[in-house]
Order: structure tokens, then sequence, then C-alpha cells
């Protein structure tokens, strides 16, 4: 999602596209706000300019490498230029284009306002479709280069995370997920684009034809893990330990972790705080913690950052009945258990386990026929294959270091702010 691929006339990448997780557009999103204005933004596209988002990479490259700009003829999202090489067609989905900050959500077109604002020319854009519609067929080329047969049709398809709930039968208003992959996401379909005034969460188009979907993100949820493992869980022989023994050192430390905290902020953080400039704590160290407490205070200062969108959806009542688990903290039996007592409500793991991929082949087989409707798939398809249920003592330890890991980026932010200051003046 959100990555910006931009392509010449004759279709050839100009540049490497700029991914996701790349935050150097911070001056174009302040430009971009002071231009249409914070509340504005929000009302177009349901989202604030934040630096992840495709808009503010264009604007960037425009800047900053403008003979590369110049030879633009056509921008699209990373997946869209799959289906470009596959079928020779320029298009994208409404779950995607959400987050390129260019799509009125709430009306489901391309924002001729933003267009304008941006000073962008709605050609160089891909055709919109909805997820489950064919928009394109396998061309002799792409046959070629895959082997798949000439003629077989391509869905428009969606971004990871609502692919991902369509695989996790996400569909409807009540049932919500929560994935840790690289990144953490909250994700909850809604009938109507629910919108957050401050622009905390997201509001995007779900792959369902008209229905919507709000989620909150966390940049660097698994990933927080990943770089705990990898720069200081080695071996004597230089090979990196795993994932099953770090955590089942953790699981014998108890719930809270001694009163030690970490905030998840290794690459500044989306929701709540908005601010690319975040960083990352591990708070409240003494001489008697142990590598097991710093492991399950990552483990369970990752949940606490999903929670907080939790916290932000019962602000905006969206409903919450149902919370299933996904990606790489689903396979975590400690993990799970984390994440149902720092919910405070039991969690269902499904079956299917790779959620985006499966939500894929669920809209594929739509569009060919398979089912009449992403609902009619899922509900022919989704298996509940476990439930964790909460435990009350830890639910209640975790409750109070939550309120503490609240309170964290708070205390730190003007520390971080003043460093990065400091640095810039050098």
């Amino acid at each position: 999602m959100h990555g910006a691929v931009m392509l010449d006339g004759q279709g050839s990448a100009v540049r490497p596209a700029l991914i996701w997780c790349d935050v150097r557009t911070e001056k174009q999103c302040r430009d971009l706000t002071a231009k249409i204005g914070h509340e504005r933004l929000i009302e177009l596209t349901c989202n604030p300019a934040l630096a992840n988002f495709t808009l503010t990479k264009l604007l960037w490259v425009r800047e900053n490498e403008p003979e590369n700009w110049k030879r633009v003829r056509s921008v699209m999202l990373p997946k869209d230029y799959v289906r470009f090489r596959l079928t020779g067609e320029r298009a994208t989905d409404m779950a995607d284009a959400s987050g390129t900050l260019l799509l009125n959500v709430a009306h489901r077109r391309w924002s001729q306002e933003m267009l304008q604002a941006a000073e962008l020319d709605e050609r160089l854009l891909p055709t919109l479709s909805e997820s489950p519609e064919v928009c394109g067929k396998i061309s002799g080329k792409g046959a070629a280069e895959t082997g798949l047969r000439v003629g077989t049709p391509v869905v428009a398809g969606a971004g990871d995370q609502a692919a991902g709930a369509v695989g996790m039968g996400i569909v409807a208003p009540g049932t919500v997920s929560a994935t840790i992959g690289t990144s953490g996401v909250v994700f909850a379909a809604t009938d109507r684009p629910a919108l957050d005034p401050h622009g905390r969460v997201h509001t995007f188009c779900h792959a369902i034809p008209g229905r919507w979907h709000v989620m909150g993100v966390t940049q660097a949820a698994g990933l927080s893990l990943r770089w705990f493992r990898d720069t200081f869980a080695t071996n004597p022989g230089g090979a990196r330990e795993s994932y099953d023994q770090l955590t089942a050192e953790a699981a014998k430390i108890p719930a809270g972790s001694d009163g030690l905290l970490w905030t998840p902020y290794l690459m500044g953080e989306r929701t709540p705080h908005l601010d690319s400039n975040a960083r990352g704590a591990l708070v409240g160290l003494t001489a008697s913690h142990t590598r097991a407490h710093v492991v399950r205070a990552i483990l369970e200062g990752v949940a606490f950052s999903l929670r907080d969108t939790f916290t932000l959806f019962s602000e905006m009542k969206v409903p919450v009945s149902t919370i299933r688990l996904g990606g790489g903290g689903a396979r975590s039996p400690l993990w799970r258990q984390i994440q149902a007592d720092v919910f405070g409500h039991a969690v269902e793991i499904l079956e299917a386990e790779e959620g985006a991929a499966y939500g894929a082949a669920l809209l594929a087989g739509v569009g060919a026929g398979l089912w009449p409707t992403v609902d009619a798939a899922c509900a022919a398809t989704v298996r509940v294959a476990s439930r964790v249920s909460l435990r009350p003592t830890a639910v209640s330890t975790l409750n109070a270091s939550y309120a503490a890991y609240r309170r964290v980026y708070a205390a730190t932010r003007e520390i971080f702010n003043l460093h990065k200051e400091a640095g810039q003046a050098d």
C-alpha cells in the first residue's frame, strides 16, 4: 500500500519506488496541509496528509528530482504495476486508492479538488474499479512471462489490509481484526465512512462495494521484535535465535514485565500520534530485568499500541463484538494471549493463516463468478479454528501497564524533538 511507482511513456520505471514506510516527505505534508487546511483535507479524503501516503511522495519527487518528474507519464501503486505488467492495463481499486490522498473516499472517485491543489493531471492516475471487478485480462506478453493462459481475467484486488480483512471475514460492522506483521493494523468494517476529526485513524473504502473501513496503524509492530532479535539475539556462531526461543523465555515472565515498558516507535508512529519524529523507548529498566523481560515488554508494547486504536474506536462509536487475530502475532501462543489480555476481549484464530493472499483469492473468485458477493464468499470459506479467553488477573495488571504506557510518548516527545533540533543545528 501507499508506494509510489512512477513510469515513463514507454511504461518503464523512472526511479525506484518510494515505499509505504518512507517518511522523507514531512515538508510536503506540511505544505499540503497549509495550502488546503487540515479540516478540509479530512473532508475531501477522510484522512490527514501523512508522510506514508502516495501523493506526498509524488510531490517530493517533483520538488527534489525535477528531471525525473519531467519523464513521469503515469503513476500507480506497487501491486498495480504487477497488474500493468500482466495485462497492460493501468488500473487500481477503491481500497488501495484510498491511501493515495487523491481519492474522495466518501464518494469513491478521484478528488478533483485534491488534484487541483496538488497541480496534478488526472491522466497520470489509473482507472478506478471495485475490488472484485474484472479490470483486465492476461496479455500475450503477460502469458509469455508467467505461464498463465492468455485472456485469464484479473480483478482489481486490494491493498494488503483490505484483502487481509476479506480473508479474515471482516466484512460487516462489529467484527474487527488485529494483524501483526512488520506493521500492525486494527481494522473494522463500517457501512458508512466513519471519521475521526483529528485523523488519528484511517478511513478507507473497503474491498467490498458500498462499504468502508477504519483502521489504526502501528508502524513497527512485528518489526520491533525482529529488530531486537537481529540486533541483540545472535548465538556465538552468529546465527539469529528463533522467535520461538525468545517467546518461550518471555512466557516465564509475569504479565506487566515487572514494570518494563516498550513504545514501538522505531519508524515514527501513525495511530494515534501522527508523528514521524516519534522514537521508540524502553522505560523502567532495573538491574533485575533480563532479556526475557525485554522481549515480553516488546510483545506487550506492540499490543498496547494496537489497543490505542480500540480506544479511538470507542470514541468514534465503532462497534467491536468480535476480534480476530492475523499475521505473525496470531502464530505465537504467548502473543495471542497477551493481545486478549491487553484488549480485555476474547480473540479468535482462523483456519486460513494467510489472510491477505486468501482474501485476494476470494476477491478473484467473486470476479470469476464462483460466488455472487464478497459476503457470500466469506460466509462459505472463513472458519474459526480456536478462541483465546482473557485472564482477569492479567487484564488488571496490563490495564495498569497500559495507563503508564500512554504517558511515555508525552514524556519523551520533547526530548526527541530537542535532540533532532540539536542534530540539525550541528
